[in-house]
């Protein structure tokens, strides 16, 4: 607001401006429109910092005459003004204003505010009611938006423009603005939830393309999806998104990364896989502890504990789908807390095998370490266990249920117990896990070299030599978990065989590492690197 003027008198300033513009000098409506049109930056700088109906109808009808000529580079600067032009609109009431291709609904929000719901079509937009005809886009935006007691506008948009948006895979060219005044959100834990009819032409013309929630970034004049989720309910002919900030929405038809039977198939693989690891590692436990002669070798305790950090991790990732179809929030909180803290003491006892596998090759002597078991596992079970209370106490609610990504075949989405912070997921996994594995593969290039100079100094060489150093190769690969690194070798979105290479290799882990123990650890005469001759010293 100007200084030394009043509310009433920027309304009247507004309202001067908007029919001096249309009416002085004998302009018709359209030729004021014109005019208004190519004088669009005089009109900016002019333009009060408080405007009222008429102001904002005015900034409407501009941004509509853009869409007609105007490159896409400047609609998008446009639009974006026009949002904060809608956010600053002096109301006493909800308003709604619609002007050809663009349908605003500004909503005043007054006392307690428990949540909005929107619908909107071409020709209307109310929050009043859900009985909208011919809907076209629904909007529930939740309590989380304000505080208790604070007032605030809220701000719809609807833009439709098939010529501008339609060619950027847009669908029916349509994006939807959400935004609250003098307020910048993100990182909702209750998601603002929007829905677009998806019509059958549409569907049927892209046949071989799926719908994805993305919104639009004015810096780079891009689309992008982080934040938001897909929901493609097909039996009701709509798609609903799920994000976490406030912006302008679109709903895009994109090539799916894989088909809909290979998704299908990479799920039972999954299934299986887990299933498997998880028998066979329990077995594995099971032998050790009923086997004589294992209680010295510390490589052994090593391995074991690495055997249990998988089983709880696949015994939780197991059932975390189908906890998060009850109605109880604590179970899912703890499968979720569960399956973080597993993931992280998997990632953390492949880095104590990689450290181990350096003591026994490139230290060899003098490695004597004063309890040095006991030392490994309080790094091994605690490091994790402080990562999530550190993040739990950062944010208390960021273990819950999480949508991953819809289902092709049934069009629901796919939900389970996790961790629902993206950044802190980012960094406790791909972070943690990228040292992890350049350490790690390190030690596997370590470890070739030294097979490979005994299998020099020993030209004659043992029968099956050779067999058995790959053998050993493969499984400490294993143990050292360097399959989980086939991400970092994608150089972007994995292909579909790397996508399958993925599962079948880290779904199956348990089941390697029991073959591991049966191959080396019992039935081999020989001492391989890691074995029993090199163990360490509690």
């Amino acid at each position: 607001m100007e200084y030394g003027m009043s509310l009433h008198q920027h309304r009247m300033k507004s309202r001067l401006f908007y029919i001096m513009v249309l009416l002085t000098g004998g302009l018709s409506m359209n030729e004021g429109i014109n005019y208004l049109y190519s004088n669009y930056t005089q009109v900016l700088s002019d333009c009060p910092s408080v405007i009222d109906v008429y102001g904002a109808r005015c900034w409407m009808e501009v941004v509509n005459e853009q869409f007609k000529t105007e490159n896409l580079s400047t609609i998008f600067k446009s639009v974006e003004k026009l949002e904060r032009v809608l956010e600053n609109t002096a109301l006493n009431e909800t308003t709604s204003i619609i002007v050809e291709r663009l349908v605003a609904h500004i909503f005043r929000t007054e006392g307690n505010f428990t949540g909005l719901n929107i619908s909107a079509s071409q020709e209307t937009v109310t929050s009043d009611s859900d009985h909208v005809a011919n809907t076209t886009v629904k909007v529930h935006l939740p309590k989380e938006l304000l505080k208790a007691k604070e007032n605030g506008t809220i701000v719809f948009c609807m833009i439709t423009s098939l010529e501008k948006y339609g060619p950027l895979g847009v669908l029916d060219g349509r994006v939807v603005g959400l935004s609250v005044s003098k307020k910048t959100v993100f990182g909702l834990h209750d998601k603002v939830n929007f829905s677009m009819a998806l019509q059958r032409p549409t569907v049927e013309s892209e046949a071989d393309k799926q719908p994805s929630c993305q919104f639009l970034n004015f810096s780079t004049n891009k689309f992008y999806q982080d934040g938001c989720t897909t929901q493609w309910r097909r039996d009701e002919g709509r798609v609903v998104c799920s994000c976490d900030h406030l912006t302008y929405f679109a709903v895009l038809m994109v090539s799916p990364s894989i088909s809909e039977s290979d998704q299908e198939m990479l799920s039972y693989i999954t299934l299986i896989g887990c299933s498997l690891s998880l028998f066979f590692l329990v077995v594995t436990i099971f032998l050790y502890t009923t086997r004589r002669g294992t209680g010295t070798d510390i490589s052994l305790k090593v391995h074991i504990n690495l055997a249990v950090a998988l089983i709880l991790l696949n015994l939780h990732f197991l059932i975390s789908q189908q906890v998060t179809a009850l109605s109880s929030s604590g179970s899912c909180i703890y499968v979720a807390v569960l399956l973080h803290y597993s993931l992280l003491a998997t990632f953390t006892w492949t880095a104590i095998e990689g450290f181990h596998l350096y003591l026994l090759l490139v230290r060899v002597f003098n490695i004597y370490v004063r309890r040095y078991l006991l030392k490994l596992s309080l790094v091994g079970w605690g490091f994790p266990a402080v990562i999530v209370i550190v993040i739990a106490i950062i944010d208390k609610d960021t273990y819950r249920r999480v949508t991953l990504h819809p289902s092709k075949t049934n069009g629901t989405a796919v939900e389970m117990c996790y961790l629902s912070n993206d950044v802190m997921k980012l960094v406790t996994t791909v972070g943690l896990f990228g040292l992890v594995f350049v350490f790690n593969l390190g030690m596997l290039a370590v470890t070739v070299r030294r097979l490979l100079s005994l299998h020099t100094e020993q030209m004659s060489g043992e029968k099956g030599r050779a067999r058995r150093d790959t053998c050993t190769v493969l499984g400490i690969t294993c143990l050292l978990g360097i399959t989980w690194g086939i991400i970092f070798f994608s150089f972007g979105q994995l292909t579909t065989p790397g996508i399958y290479l993925f599962c079948v290799l880290n779904s199956l882990q348990g089941f390697f590492i029991f073959l591991w123990f049966c191959v080396f650890k019992w039935k081999a005469e020989d001492s391989q690197p890691g074995s029993d001759a090199h163990s360490t010293k509690t």
